[in-house]
């Protein structure tokens, strides 16, 4: 057996002695800096604030304030990125010395390692005061970066804590306030909301009954994104190519592959490219433009994300809650507008790490806006407050990028956000955001959103697999199927019943309770929308634009196939006696 090269380990252990030694004298330095330092101006962003409250019409003083703010910013990222590489090149550093001690104390087995002229090695009393010297400056270098990463944090929510107090009075008494989210610090994002106020209607409760819910189509799928509605007089017959059944049809300035979402006579989508983001407003028996929000956020990214063609720029689906409407882009821009079309926050989650485009859906509970922000920089699911979108709970998830869209379900015992994502399907408290269970049964790129039904909740995945999972104080596993799976289309369920609607154009129906298929039927074209129950018949929508309606029950029962015209990758909403659908430019209203 070759023998140790004691000389070269004895090498590394004077090395890496010095560099960590080194690397913790820096620290030690620079958390004495920050201390005596303020590398946020944060007293300086105090006095100009001052300043600008005594003379609020002063905009040259704003201005100055904004870019003083700015380069703050950059200064605490930059010092952030600083401190973290310098605690991870200590860290290492003291993990190589470590090795190479132990290296150095193994070849002693082989050759003599402690020898007289070696005074380091030979003098005990040498040996110890340098080592515990230098563990005592690694140790002091150690806390100095953690201190130094407190005091950062501290100044830059000083000086953004200082910053928002800033306020200007206008003609009708409008004013903006800018309020920096509690988790602005533990973040590398710009995190700015802008709240404006003069546009509540104070008269509204907080967040609407369940009724009011129930006479809506609040979020995409319906109520709890579920995809069952319960509406009246739905047509059944329509052509867009012959204007059969057609109340109007309008072109849609910008792209998206949103759905629509309707409240009382309105309808609501987005559109985007990558230097614009839009919110329109369309009056449901006219289909007339009441107004058209263009998005600017503070803090927004000056690029838009890469994103695939068949995703874009604005996939999610809005929400509302006949307040105001919640829209989310690509590029991690998230925003409430009031029903006028007036931006009351907005805010911007951070550049999204999603190699096609983030499309999850945004959904309400009570007085939180719901977000499935699986990404790949991170994965957590928040819940932002409706009338300021502060951050109200915000809990870390460990699964890769999804797709898919949160639904909120009551079970009989309690209301849950169910989620999905590689490797788990996922239950959370939606007051606190406290997870509730999980079950490790899904994997690879999940697009398609769960459904549920009875207590059985229903995930599936194209190359995984289709699940049907218990709920109960022990949630499991009930059944699985490796037959058919989706892509993109969500699953849909009665608790007689699971139709499973695969992208490349089959539909499959199986019992709900025991997983036994009943029946299978293929189409001519694939599907990306998702199918919706309404009154007994599932209405869905294939990537030609023809929607096809069938009964929901044990026997395949095809009622209608009604082309639209255009392509359309979209799932339809629906009001009293009208049907909504997406094409690839227009909108569409039919009814009878």
């Amino acid at each position: 057996m070759k023998p140790l090269n004691k000389d070269f380990w004895k090498k590394i252990v004077y090395f890496a002695a010095i560099f960590a030694i080194f690397i913790s004298i820096l620290l030690i330095i620079n958390y004495i800096q920050y201390s005596k330092l303020d590398p946020v101006n944060a007293k300086l962003i105090e006095n100009l604030v001052q300043r600008l409250n005594e003379d609020p019409n002063n905009e040259a003083l704003r201005e100055e304030i904004r870019t003083i703010d700015l380069l703050s910013r950059k200064a605490y990222f930059t010092s952030q990125w600083q401190i973290k590489m310098g605690g991870y090149l200590l860290l290492l550093t003291v993990i190589l010395l470590v090795i190479a001690m132990q290296m150095t104390l193994f070849g002693k087995k082989e050759v003599e390692f402690l020898e007289k002229e070696d005074t380091f090695f030979a003098q005990a009393k040498a040996r110890k005061w340098i080592i515990y010297s230098a563990i005592g400056i690694l140790f002091v270098g150690f806390i100095s970066a953690f201190l130094s990463h407190q005091q950062l944090n501290n100044n830059f929510l000083a000086e953004n804590t200082n910053f928002s107090k800033t306020k200007k009075e206008e003609k009708e008494n409008n004013f903006k306030t800018e309020l920096a989210d509690e988790e602005l610090a533990d973040s590398a994002f710009s995190d700015t909301i802008t709240v404006q106020t003069d546009s509540l209607n104070i008269k509204l409760s907080p967040f609407p009954t369940n009724k009011e819910i129930a006479e809506n189509y609040p979020n995409f799928r319906g109520i709890g994104g579920n995809g069952i509605i319960y509406k009246k007089n739905i047509p059944t017959k329509w052509n867009g190519q012959t204007n059969q059944n057609i109340l109007w049809k309008v072109k849609i300035p910008l792209q998206g592959y949103n759905s629509p979402i309707i409240w009382g006579n309105f309808v609501f989508v987005s559109g985007a490219n990558d230097s614009k983001r839009e919110i329109y407003c369309y009056e449901i028996n006219t289909g007339k433009l009441i107004w058209k929000h263009q998005v600017k956020i503070s803090g927004s990214p000056s690029t838009s994300p890469k994103v695939t063609p068949d995703t874009g720029h604005a996939a999610p689906s809005l929400a509302t809650d006949g307040r105001r409407v919640y829209a989310i882009f690509s590029n991690g821009d998230i925003l409430a507008v009031d029903m006028n079309g007036n931006q009351i926050w907005g805010r911007n989650l951070g550049v999204l790490g999603n190699h096609y485009g983030h499309s999850s859906s945004l959904i309400l509970f009570q007085d939180k806006v719901i977000v499935q922000y699986d990404q790949k920089q991170e994965a957590k699911v928040m819940a932002l407050n409706t009338l300021t979108g502060k951050t109200i709970w915000n809990t870390p998830r460990k699964v890769k990028i999804s797709w898919a869209s949160p639904i909120v379900v009551n079970t009989g015992k309690q209301t849950e956000i169910i989620l999905a994502a590689d490797p788990f399907i996922a239950s959370y408290n939606p007051y606190t955001g406290k997870e509730n269970w999980k079950i490790d049964c899904i994997f690879g790129e999940v697009g398609p959103s769960p459904a549920y039904a009875d207590g059985i909740v229903f995930a599936t995945n194209e190359y995984a697999n289709l699940s049907a999972l218990k709920l109960g104080e022990k949630p499991e596993i009930l059944w699985q199927s490796d037959e058919y799976m989706s892509e993109v289309p969500s699953p849909i369920a009665t608790k007689d019943y699971l139709f499973l609607v695969t992208s490349y154009g089959l539909v499959a129906c199986y019992g709900a309770k025991d997983g036994k298929k009943l029946w299978e039927h293929e189409f001519s074209n694939g599907f990306y929308g998702s199918p919706m129950l309404v009154n007994n018949s599932i209405y869905l929508i294939d990537i030609k634009g023809i929607t096809h309606i069938f009964r929901a029950s044990d026997k395949f029962n095809l009622i209608a196939s009604n082309p639209l015209g255009e392509n359309s990758t979209c799932t339809p909403a629906f009001s009293d006696g009208k049907i909504l659908i997406r094409g690839k430019e227009n909108l569409y209203c039919f009814g009878k």
